[in-house]
């Protein structure tokens, strides 16, 4: 993975953002959700003007994890008005981090985690939270490891599926 770079997208990277963004979340969720909410989801969250409104969007960071040629992974993360909930604006939210399945394991979703890291370093945020799903065990297990707790919970919609997210903080010193 030594070939592993962290790069911020752009608008120019809209569709690699919407192709790697399906992808992954299908990868990740499709085998415990229905088809139909599946479809609607990433109809909706990928959808070109969205994503083009959220990359233009000053207080949304897009990252991309790009091995060799090949985008394996990417991060979302958001500040200010842009937080999914709100939150301290002095927070940064990471709203998403996703690896395709097959890079699972090897460090990618670790080295866009360090880029969250800095990213709230330089922005100077007070603490960095986020959502995720209660039955996403590596996913909880991840944030758990690296330092978050859970202070609350929300709904989150798939579909016409409601599903609760943990709500996990990290304080910053």
């Amino acid at each position: 993975m030594n070939d592993l770079k962290i790069t911020k997208a752009t608008i120019d990277d809209v569709s690699t953002l919407q192709s790697i963004g399906k992808q992954t979340f299908f990868e990740t969720f499709a085998d415990v959700n229905s088809e139909e909410n599946m479809k609607k989801y990433l109809d909706e969250s990928f959808a070109t003007e969205k994503l083009s409104a959220e990359l233009k969007n000053p207080s949304s960071y897009f990252y991309l994890a790009v091995l060799g040629e090949k985008v394996v992974g990417y991060l979302k993360l958001n500040t200010a008005d842009a937080q999914t909930e709100k939150e301290d604006v002095n927070a940064l939210e990471i709203e998403r981090i996703y690896v395709a399945k097959e890079f699972h394991g090897k460090k990618v979703a670790q080295a866009l985690y360090a880029q969250a890291e800095k990213i709230a370093e330089e922005i100077k945020a007070t603490y960095m939270w986020l959502g995720v799903w209660e039955k996403n065990f590596r996913a909880v297990s991840f944030y758990t490891k690296n330092g978050f707790v859970q202070f609350d919970t929300h709904i989150f919609r798939l579909g016409d599926d409601e599903q609760t997210d943990l709500m996990m903080k990290k304080v910053l010193s």
